[in-house]
């Protein structure tokens, strides 16, 4: 992978899929046969005193082999992709400079793309532009607005409906900012990354049978609640300072138990409702990593898997690049 930078990165592996698939224990398994240094990859894992409903590795695990990017934010701040790239990009640097392999580990799909087809330069969101947008769609509807954008930048028009209202209206909104289309800044990403050799080889832990990860997903959920999850929301509820509308409460569980304790609905419905809410993550996230072609995929519910993510990390040291670091 190449990151947002022209030059390129150390060579690097990557451990990517679904949540419930086994990549931690896959990164492991790896640290157990290379010198390898653990960069999350995970949005949630970011955020201090978020341990159960995360999922995140263990006191005895982080303590095995050396991991990054875990417990650096409160969960009153946002960390963005941006971010992760800035801060991945100098971990790979650093470790493969001090002879270790970064090996990036997670499931949060934006953080990999973001870091392989690097940032582009789109002008952040305008509430000006924005609330003027609304308020002439609200008069002429999104089809005409559709319409609009089709006169402007008939690439972007093309691959929306005329109803996909937040699409329409971030790209009209980068069209009034800048005056170029959104497409314009979509193609110059691409161009910087194919201009940028890639250095990392992205594995990828994906259900053949998608039943088996929803017993996985239903079994971890359970667990998580049967080691306190609960008790760990009530605590950050307890601080006074954080709402539901932050990105940390928004993760996959946290929502679904703070909306619980505020009564909107029975507490009895939380399981079902955090297993249904995993289950959509994960598959939202097969469908990122089904649209990253570069991967090399491991069946996760094989029962050769672990063996099958080493034979595959072996090819990938030994015909790494030799500029790769």
């Amino acid at each position: 992978m190449a990151g947002s930078e022209i030059r390129p990165l150390p060579f690097h592996l990557a451990l990517a899929g679904p949540t419930a698939s086994g990549k931690t224990a896959a990164a492991l398994e790896i640290a157990r046969h290379y010198a390898v240094e653990i960069i999350s990859v995970d949005s949630a894992l970011v955020y201090r005193g978020m341990d159960i409903g995360t999922a995140k590795p263990t006191a005895m695990e982080q303590a095995s082999v050396v991991h990054h990017l875990i417990d650096i934010r409160d969960p009153l701040q946002a960390y963005s992709a941006a971010e992760f790239v800035r801060d991945a990009s100098a971990l790979i640097q650093d470790i493969s400079t001090r002879g270790k392999l970064p090996l990036l580990v997670g499931g949060t799909m934006l953080y990999f793309k973001a870091l392989a087809d690097g940032l582009d330069d789109m002008p952040p969101a305008d509430a000006a532009v924005r609330e003027a947008l609304s308020v002439e769609a609200a008069e002429k509807g999104w089809p005409a607005m559709h319409a609009q954008l089709m006169t402007v930048d008939p690439i972007t028009a093309q691959r929306l409906a005329p109803a996909d209202s937040q699409r329409i209206q971030r790209a009209l909104e980068v069209y009034r900012i800048s005056g170029l289309p959104l497409s314009h800044f979509h193609a110059a990403k691409a161009d910087a990354a194919a201009a940028t050799p890639s250095n990392g080889v992205l594995i990828s832990l994906e259900p053949s049978e998608r039943a088996w990860l929803h017993g996985r997903i239903a079994q971890r959920f359970d667990a998580m609640l049967a080691g306190g999850f609960l008790d760990e929301v009530k605590t950050l509820r307890a601080r006074g300072d954080l709402h539901i509308d932050l990105p940390s409460m928004r993760c996959v569980g946290y929502r679904q138990a703070w909306e619980a304790l505020d009564g909107l609905w029975p507490m009895r419905e939380l399981r079902d409702k955090g297993v249904f809410a995993t289950r959509q993550l994960a598959k939202r996230q097969i469908t990122w990593l089904r649209s990253m072609p570069q991967r090399h995929i491991v069946a996760c519910d094989a029962d050769n898997a672990l063996s099958q993510v080493l034979s595959k990390v072996h090819v990938a040291v030994q015909n790494k690049p030799l500029s790769g670091g």
